[in-house]
Order: structure tokens, then C-alpha cells, then sequence
């Protein structure tokens, strides 16, 4: 690497006014606050989110209704006040008076920007000027006020300022700024004024330019790092870099390359979602100061933060996630820190001591694929050099989450695909070696045990259906309940049903609980639990489960894990079906008709013998989690009930199915494009898992009981060939369907493959039918479109928020 200098080198620290503080006078103040205090650098990375909302965007109905016109709904208080400061009645007004800029900050403010997180994090700087000022100034100044002496004594506003830039420097690694910058992109019009606003604030970026090498053009890559001068970026340092830095995942690679523009003894991680307060910022003096106390032989080498969620307070789905979060960061984290001592990094409130961690490895693992969750390789590379991670909860950042089921699932499935990676990985195998018993079975618990123990519990109730019915089909189960019965034993039955009361999933909402019974007393909690349930809680987080095992399931078995982006977007809108089918397809829907054909058949071939209370214990629970994985994104779905949104899902649906797909073609817009791409991890998995996907498949084989021996296929002929007629076609229905995505390159260009496409065609327009009919009916009934708005918005209703001109705003805006 090269160090070159563009313009004026910036000193060391960075700051034009650092000098001032070595020329005052400063024998007089307490030490410890320009000495002993650590240097902290912030970084954040960024891709292509938000950063300010543009008034396109605040106006655009796109998605249902414009951002806006969610706002003012959801902040009704605030947007009245909003209003009086700017001395306007309505938007109108606003607009009239040229206050696009103040809009446009308001709004940016309220959702998931980078402009939030910014402000936020710009707190840091304001509290150390704050906390600077009482330390330093004299008592005359103090009685006079923190704002009227900085604006009076200019000295001392300026020794201040260069004492919180000293101490504080926070970057934005804007990877794309560049591009953005080249292209007119309006990203990197926002960036420009971010850093007028904030004249401290540095962005990082990968510049790209070509030169003439040996007669030839090469392109040359370069991190830059600038700063806002006179409303311009100026460079102040470039880094001459040996190839494109995007080999890895994007989010770490983006972070390695600006790390090197960090100074000082601590670094924070901070995502773009997230925002602070200045109260909170003050206590950040205090948070350094746990780098010097020694938890057992060695001093902390990340200091673990508590986050406050504050996207839960509107929907039913937002609040469950919230209240998850929360439970996982405070009682969570406390119990993983202490006694476990398993704690990992799970996220970027974290502090890093930056000494230890830019001299093994860097904070960030960048290996494509396998490094898909790079926070938590952090945390296991930091235990593996001998680190010690701890968790503060006396301080806390905020974080905001997803809000709709589409957005959380994808959340998910990127979780699940992580903890497949971590299941192959060599950290995880080192830290079981290294380890002690106890602490390498806690490892397992709080990682990726989770993950594999919801996998064996899907994979049980397989085993136990298909093991069900063979037993119904072959008479097996019969003669053991019958002759059970003649000797009057009821042991069978009493273990068969024993087993479904802790299948209620109620065990999942049991941290929340306690966390939330600690803060607010159990009372409450109790409160919110009750409430949790009849908002359908169990409902979402069984498909949940589905969601977890499928991709976590599929990772390991074929890999191919890959980053799925949320959008966080903040406007509550209604997700088409085809959407939803494209999503929850091969995850819920193929698993949820499966497990109610196994407990339709097992119920037709056993009622002869079985009691009905008998087989309700049994089975209860199944069928609930079959029902929920085919029905509840279309019960999550704000407006599923809909009868006009059903109307355009069905001919959406319809133009789908049938549009050819072909190059360039996008999945969204046909169904051969989508069908192509859920099929891919078939085609780069290797002998062993594509045997494997073989083997599991054999399991329709079981069905043969029913169609030869049940269905009195045979007409009670002994003929040998009925048997061998029948298991031909079942082989070949075998062969078509399940064998042949395995083998697809080989019979790619011929006509077997096109007739498996038509089939394959047929079986999701089949499925789709099916699954839309009963919804449709639902949608005649008013009552069930009024109660699904209810349990969906509980809370926005209880703070008497207008929900009903969100949900119809498409409608009233045309």
C-alpha cells in the first residue's frame, strides 16, 4: 500500500483546532479529561440505504401510500408541533413557504436514514463538549449558562471544540460514493451535506480511476477519506490499494477499507439503522473506563452495549420484535456475558478495543459466503486470541427493526443462513477444542445449538407422521391398540399424547417475560403476554420456526448462503400474492401440505380403532403449525382480506404463471425466472448432497401402502403385475418431479426437462388456487377484514392513531 497526499496533510488527529488546546493554558484543570480519557472512533457503513428522503420519495405512493402521509399519522403530536415551529397550518403551507429542507429533516428523522443515525452519533462530540465545559470553565460561566457562555467567550467555545475532536472522530464508510458521485447519483448530494452540516464528520470511499501502465489502461483503486470544506469534500488522505476491495461480502469489506482512517484506543460500530441520545452520550466517559477493569486476568477487548428498539410501536408484528430484541439484549446478553462467559459481538452498539483488534485480523471477516454473519466472527475471533467480551446495560443505543412479515422473514432466513456457515466453520470447531465442558455446551446452546435443535424438531415430527402412517397403512398400529385394549394397558396412547402438551410453543415468549416482568413487573408482563397471544404471537412465532429450519436446513445440506436486503422501509403496505408465494413457496407452503395430507390420511385409516380425544392429542399441535405455515403471511398481510386487493392479486398471480422467463427476466415477473432460481442451489451443491436430497424424497414411498393395499387398486388380484404396475408409476412420478432437478444438467436440452417444467408449472398454479380460494372466501365477510386490522395495529389503536386512512390511502389518493 501507498500513503499519497492530496491537499494539506491533516494532523494526526484530525481536527484544524487541535493545536489551540496545546497553546491554552490548561495547568489548571483536571487531568483526567484530556488525558486519561480514551480516543473513540465511530464507524458506520453504508451501502445504498436512505440517507435523507427527497421529496419525491416523501410524496410517492409507490408502496400503498406516501412516506408523508404515513407520518403524519403515526407522529400526529409531533407533526403538529412540527407545524407550529415552522409557523404553517398544513403541507401546503410548508410547500409555500419554502421549508422543503426542514420537511424533508423531519421526516428523515422519524424513519430508518443514515441522517438519524448520523444526528445521533453527532451526540457524542455535543456531550463531550458539555461534560468539557462543566469540567473546565470557570464558575462565573457556569452560572451564566452552557449555550450564553460558548456564544460569549469564543476562547473557550473553541478549546471545547478541539478537546471533543480530539477525543471523538467519526466516520461513515460510503463505499459507493464515488460511483454515486460520477453517475449524478442524488445519494451523494446528501452525503455532501451531511458533511456540511457536520464539519467533523469524515466520510470513507473506494475511488476508482485508470492508468496508462505499460501503454496499456489498468484500473487503480484507492480509499479516500474526505471532509466538508466551504461545502465541498476536500481529500484528506488517499490509500493506494492492490486490487478492487469487493471480493469479499460487501458489509466487512466495506468496513475493512475504512478502517484504517480510525484513531485512538476504542471503536464503536454503528449500523445505519440505528440512532443515539444525548443523554446517553454522556455516560460514554464511563463506558470507556471498563477497558481498565480486569474481568478475571485480562481487561475487556469488547465492551457488549444494550439497544432500544424503537420501531415497536405500531403494528402487532413490529411489537413482537421488539419485545424479541429486547429480551435477547438484556437478559440474553447478561446471562451469555455472565456466568457463561460465551458472549460473542451480535451487533454494532459494540466497543472494540481497536489496538487489539487491527493487530489480529480486524473486527470484521470478509470470506465470501462463509463469513455471511460477520459480527459474530468477531466476537469469536477476539475469544480465540485470548479476548474477553463483557456487557454493559447502563448504557444503550437505539436500533430499528423491520416491521412487516416479508421483511422480518428475510431478516431471518439471512440469520439462519449464518448459523449454517457457523456450522461449518473452523472457528466454531476451534472453540469447542479450546473450551472447557460446561463452557463449550453453553457455547453450543447460545449459537448455533438453537438452529440444529429446531431442525431435529421439524425433522422429528416427520419421522413421526411418516412413521404414524405406515404403522395405519401396514395394520400394525391397530393390532397393538387392540390388543391393548384386551388386556386393558393404556401406557401407548398416555405416551402418544403425553408428549403434544409441550408443543405449544408458549416456552418461546418465556425471556420476554422475565426481561419484561424485571423493567415493568410482572404484572405487566403477565399483561403483555396475555395480549401477545391474542394478537396471534404463537401464530408467528411457529412460522417463524418454519422459516429458521428450512434455511438453516437447506445451507447446510447444499450452501449457498447469500445476504437478503430488508428495505426497511417505514410505511405499512400490502404485500401481493405473488410475493408471498415467491417467498414462502418452498419454505411453508410444500411442508405445510405435506404435514396435512400425512394428518388427513393418518385420520381416515385409523378412526375405525382410534378415539377421536386420542388423536386430537396426538396431532393437535401439527396441525396448527401446518395450518400457520400455509395461512399466516396472508393473516400478517395488512388489507388480506381485502376483497379489491384479492381482485388484482389473482390477475397479478395469473400474469406471473405465465410469463416466460429468459435472461434479464427478473423473478418477480415470471414464474420460469423464479422456478430457475429456487432450483440453483441444486445445481452448485455436491454428489453427496444431491444423493441426499434423493434419499429424503424417498420418503413418498410410503404412500404405496396406501395406493395398493387401501386403495383396492388390486380389485383382490393376486397378479403379480398390479404390484409392479403400481410401484412403476409412482417410480416415474418419482423420477420426474424429485430426481430430475438433481440431474438437471444432464437432461437440461431434452424434452423430459420441458415436459418437468410443465408440470412443475402446474403444481404451483395448483397450489396457488388452492391456497387463495379460502382467503377469498373469508374476504366476503366483513368481520374478518375489521378483526385482522385490529390484532395487526392493536397498538397504534391504544395510542388512538388513524390506522383505517393508512390502509386505504391508495384508494383515496386516486
Amino acid at each position: 500500500m501507498g500513503l499519497t497526499q492530496s491537499h494539506r496533510k491533516e494532523p494526526c488527529l484530525q481536527s484544524p483546532s487541535i493545536m489551540l488546546v496545546l497553546e491554552l493554558n490548561l495547568t489548571n484543570k483536571p487531568p483526567d479529561v484530556y488525558s486519561s480519557f480514551y480516543c473513540c472512533s465511530v464507524m458506520t457503513p453504508h451501502y445504498k440505504e436512505d440517507i435523507n428522503y427527497s421529496m419525491e420519495e416523501l410524496h410517492s405512493s409507490q408502496q400503498e401510500v406516501s412516506i408523508i402521509f404515513y407520518m403524519q399519522k403515526i407522529f400526529p403530536d409531533e407533526w403538529k408541533n412540527f407545524l407550529e415551529r415552522m409557523g404553517c397550518e398544513n403541507l401546503d403551507g410548508l410547500n409555500e413557504e419554502n421549508k422543503e429542507e426542514e420537511l424533508r429533516n423531519w421526516a428523515s428523522f422519524r424513519g430508518q436514514t443514515l441522517s438519524r443515525t448520523v444526528r445521533g452519533m453527532m451526540y457524542y462530540r455535543e456531550a463531550l463538549k458539555l461534560q468539557a465545559f462543566l469540567d473546565m470553565a470557570k464558575e462565573e460561566d457556569i452560572l451564566d449558562g452552557y449555550e450564553t457562555a460558548v456564544k460569549e467567550n469564543h476562547t473557550l467555545s473553541a478549546q471545547l471544540g478541539a478537546l471533543a475532536d480530539m477525543k471523538f472522530t467519526y466516520i461513515i464508510s460510503c463505499q459507493t460514493f464515488g460511483s454515486q458521485k460520477a453517475s449524478g447519483n442524488p445519494h451523494a448530494d446528501d452525503i455532501v451535506d451531511l458533511l456540511k452540516r457536520y464539519p467533523t464528520l469524515r466520510v470513507a470511499y473506494v475511488g476508482e480511476k485508470e492508468e496508462i501502465v505499460a501503454d496499456k489502461p489498468r484500473k487503480v483503486y484507492s480509499s479516500l477519506l474526505v471532509k466538508g470544506v466551504n461545502g465541498l469534500e476536500q481529500v484528506v488522505y488517499r490509500i493506494k490499494l492492490p486490487g478492487p476491495p469487493d471480493i469479499g461480502e460487501g458489509k466487512p469489506e466495506n468496513q475493512n477499507h475504512a478502517i484504517i482512517f480510525t484513531r485512538g484506543e476504542a471503536l464503536q460500530a454503528i449500523d445505519m439503522n440505528q440512532d443515539n441520545y444525548l443523554e446517553e452520550a454522556l455516560k460514554i466517559r464511563n463506558l470507556l473506563q471498563e477497558f481498565n477493569q480486569h474481568q478475571g486476568q485480562r481487561p475487556p477487548t469488547i465492551l457488549g452495549l444494550r439497544e432500544h428498539i424503537f420501531t415497536g410501536s405500531v403494528s402487532s408484528l413490529a411489537w413482537f420484535m421488539s419485545y424479541q430484541e429486547t429480551s435477547f439484549v438484556t437478559i440474553g446478553q447478561r446471562l451469555l456475558a455472565s456466568p457463561l462467559r460465551v458472549r460473542f459481538h451480535y451487533g454494532h452498539p459494540d466497543v472494540f478495543d481497536r489496538m487489539f483488534h487491527i493487530t489480529r485480523g480486524g473486527i470484521s471477516k470478509a470470506s465470501k459466503t462463509i463469513n455471511l454473519s460477520e459480527d459474530v466472527f468477531a466476537g469469536f475471533n477476539s475469544t480465540l486470541r485470548r479476548g474477553c467480551i463483557t456487557y454493559h446495560e447502563y448504557m444503550q443505543v437505539g436500533k430499528g427493526r423491520d416491521v412487516g412479515l416479508n421483511q422480518i422473514s428475510k431478516f431471518e432466513a439471512k440469520i439462519a443462513n449464518g448459523n449454517s456457515e457457523q456450522t461449518l466453520s473452523r472457528d466454531i470447531y476451534r472453540l469447542g477444542r479450546q473450551f472447557d465442558f460446561f463452557r463449550m455446551l453453553s457455547c453450543y446452546f447460545t449459537t448455533i445449538g438453537f438452529y440444529f435443535s429446531s431442525l431435529i424438531s421439524v425433522l422429528g415430527i416427520y419421522v413421526f407422521l411418516y412413521g404414524q402412517l405406515y404403522l395405519v397403512l401396514s395394520g400394525l398400529e391397530k393390532s397393538l391398540l387392540l390388543e391393548a385394549k384386551v388386556r386393558n394397558i393404556q401406557s401407548l396412547e398416555t405416551a402418544l399424547a403425553s408428549q403434544s402438551f409441550i408443543q405449544l410453543g408458549l416456552l418461546t415468549g418465556l425471556p420476554m417475560v422475565m426481561e419484561i416482568g424485571l423493567e415493568k413487573g410482572f404484572l405487566t408482563a403477565l399483561q403483555d403476554f396475555v395480549l401477545m397471544q391474542l394478537q396471534l404471537a404463537a401464530v408467528f412465532f411457529t412460522f417463524s420456526l418454519g422459516t429458521k429450519t428450512h434455511y438453516y436446513g437447506r445451507t447446510i445440506l447444499h450452501g449457498g448462503a447469500k445476504y437478503r436486503p430488508t428495505g426497511r422501509k417505514v410505511v405499512v403496505f400490502h404485500a401481493s400474492f405473488t410475493e408471498n408465494y415467491r417467498l414462502y413457496s418452498r419454505s411453508h407452503f410444500v411442508k405445510g401440505f405435506e404435514l396435512l395430507l400425512l394428518l388427513i390420511v393418518y385420520d381416515l385409516y385409523r378412526r375405525s380403532y382410534q378415539s377421536s380425544m386420542a388423536y386430537v392429542l396426538i396431532t393437535y399441535s401439527i396441525w396448527f403449525m401446518s395450518i400457520t405455515w400455509l395461512f399466516a403471511p396472508f393473516l400478517f398481510n395488512p388489507s388480506g382480506f381485502s376483497w379489491d386487493k384479492i381482485v388484482d392479486d389473482w390477475k397479478d398471480w395469473n400474469k406471473w404463471i405465465r410469463q416466460q422467463g429468459g435472461i434479464g427476466v427478473q423473478q418477480d415477473k415470471s414464474w420460469q425466472s423464479w422456478w430457475d432460481e429456487e432450483q440453483a442451489h441444486l445445481r452448485r451443491s455436491g454428489l453427496r448432497s444431491r444423493l441426499m436430497e434423493i434419499l429424503l424424497s424417498l420418503r413418498f414411498f410410503i404412500y404405496q401402502y396406501g395406493l395398493v393395499y387401501h386403495l383396492d387398486i388390486s380389485q383382490q388380484s393376486k397378479n403379480f403385475l398390479v404390484y409392479v404396475l403400481s410401484w412403476v408409476v409412482i417410480l416415474a412420478v418419482f423420477l420426474l418431479v424429485k430426481i430430475s432437478q438433481a440431474v438437471r444438467p444432464k437432461i437440461e436440452n431434452t424434452f423430459v426437462w420441458y415436459f418437468i417444467q410443465v408440470l412443475a408449472r402446474a403444481y404451483d398454479y395448483g397450489m396457488g388456487v388452492v391456497l387463495l380460494t379460502p382467503i377469498a372466501v373469508l374476504a366476503w365477510l366483513p368481520i374478518i377484514s375489521a378483526f385482522q386490522t385490529r390484532f395487526l395495529f392493536n397498538e397504534a389503536f391504544n395510542r388512538h392513531l388513524q390506522i383505517q386512512p393508512i390502509l386505504a390511502g391508495k384508494k383515496k389518493h386516486k
